[in-house]
């Protein structure tokens, strides 16, 4: 019973501490019968050691158990309490019954601190008001376990009598595996449904990212989404498409999971919002800040908003304490940073915009922090150094592989673990302005 425990314990999707104790306990009351048993002494070798092992032993049991009671929630805080510091008096009378050899006094103290802890386990399932089927199972076998326990640990005292507890305990070990048995699939049941919800979630955000941006002569676009869980707090969108301007956003949301993931489709909606200030970069921020401050229980926004006109040739840029947006150019990566303070944070807070001349063959990119604190084997973060030259190797890809590419050497940087959501826009630009004919 005890190895079976063990093995469910630690193969379950999340550890189970009810089930670990339980398996403690079953295998030290186990073994503790083994080497009382007459066959077990035949087979020890002649050694003080050895005859004074069994009533070590003895000394032991109550420890997993009145741990798995605190575990259960059977005996509440106060007892758990209790049962951490009963375990000084259990070990030091465990190792002064192997040290100084069997003697009463050592009985008498563990039979003392048994028969008040049964005595007070029992008053505290007898008092309990709110029970449930578990408790009332759980219960019943504390009864039973306790009066052969108690039945045992008083006629000791006066003589020695054939014992009659492991017919209590092997009821008791029955009901205490039938409850962890329903709890654990219980809990089974729960997380399937969690996933299930998970997935659903995940389905959802990913719809509210925008499909792949539509051909054209200028601008070639291409995303990356690498979320750290089933859900995200990254988010883009394209607010413009047109065939002579493109408007690309990018967002982090912070922390994980499904709190951010709440957060960016608010970011979603703040950004729909916004798209009549879509040639305006800084009055899109802030607009979107009025609409996300006070709205996102105290988590905050970073984000990129990057507006191209071909006709042009230029492009306007505005940040709130995001990473700088790269320009590779003619080989060499250019840092673009016009920051201002974090979205959904300070009512106060504005903008402003950085306007630069494009030139033909411009590659840009957006991302998120994720890719410059992604941490290898030995802690260290792949930083923006890596990053730039990472863009300048794959300049000669087109934006799909580039993405590709540079979202693998992350994933091979940090091969052990996911620390953060990833997320990357890339933009080339190509100016098709028609050719004046020439004179013959």
């Amino acid at each position: 019973m005890g190895l079976v425990s063990m093995a469910f314990a630690f193969l379950s999707r999340k550890f189970d501490a009810v089930l670990f104790w339980l398996a403690l306990f079953a295998i030290f009351y186990g073994t503790r019968l083994w080497l009382n048993a007459g066959f077990s002494r035949l087979l020890m070798p002649h050694e003080a050691f050895f005859y004074r092992l069994p009533n070590a032993a003895n000394f032991l049991v109550p420890i997993p158990g009145f741990f798995y009671f605190a575990e259960a929630g059977f005996i509440g805080l106060r007892g758990r309490r209790i049962a951490t510091f009963l375990t000084i008096p259990f070990l030091c009378i465990s190792i002064g019954n192997l040290w100084l050899g069997n003697s009463l006094i050592f009985v008498y103290i563990n039979n003392a601190i048994v028969i008040t802890m049964l005595a007070a386990l029992t008053m505290e399932s007898i008092r309990r008001k709110q029970v449930d089927k578990d408790f009332t199972i759980v219960r019943l076998g504390i009864l039973v376990f306790v009066a052969f326990a108690l039945y045992d640990n008083i006629a000791g005292v006066f003589a020695r009598f054939p014992q009659k507890e492991p017919v209590g305990f092997a009821f008791f070990l029955a009901a205490l595996g039938y409850v962890a048995a329903r709890r654990s699939l219980h809990r089974d049941q729960q997380f399937n449904a969690l996933q299930k919800e998970l997935e659903i979630a995940r389905r959802i955000q990913t719809s509210i990212l925008p499909p792949a941006y539509p051909q054209s002569a200028h601008f070639h676009v291409a995303a990356r989404y690498v979320p750290m869980t089933a859900v995200a707090g990254d988010f883009y969108d394209f607010l413009i498409t047109d065939e002579a301007q493109a408007g690309l956003l990018i967002a982090d949301v912070s922390g994980h999971g499904v709190p951010a993931a709440l957060i960016a489709s608010m970011v979603k909606l703040a950004a729909t919002s916004q798209r009549a200030n879509a040639a305006d970069p800084a009055q899109l921020l802030a607009g979107m800040n009025t609409v996300l401050c006070g709205n996102t229980q105290e988590q905050f926004v970073t984000a990129a908003y990057v507006y191209l006109d071909a006709e042009s040739s230029t492009l306007r840029y505005s940040a709130a304490a995001h990473p700088p947006m790269l320009l590779l150019r003619g080989g060499d990566v250019i840092e673009l940073t016009e920051n201002g303070l974090m979205l959904a944070a300070f009512t106060f807070a504005t903008y402003t915009t950085a306007d630069y001349l494009l030139e033909p063959g411009d590659r840009l990119l957006l991302y998120t922090d994720g890719l410059l604190e992604a941490v290898n084997l030995q802690g260290e973060e792949f930083g923006s150094n890596r990053l730039h030259a990472l863009l300048q190797e794959t300049g000669y890809l087109p934006a799909e592989e580039a993405s590709t590419q540079i979202i693998s050497s992350l994933e091979r940087w940090s091969s052990q673990s996911q620390n953060d959501d990833l997320t990357l826009l890339i933009c080339d630009y190509q100016s098709h302005h028609p050719t004046a004919p020439t004179t013959p």
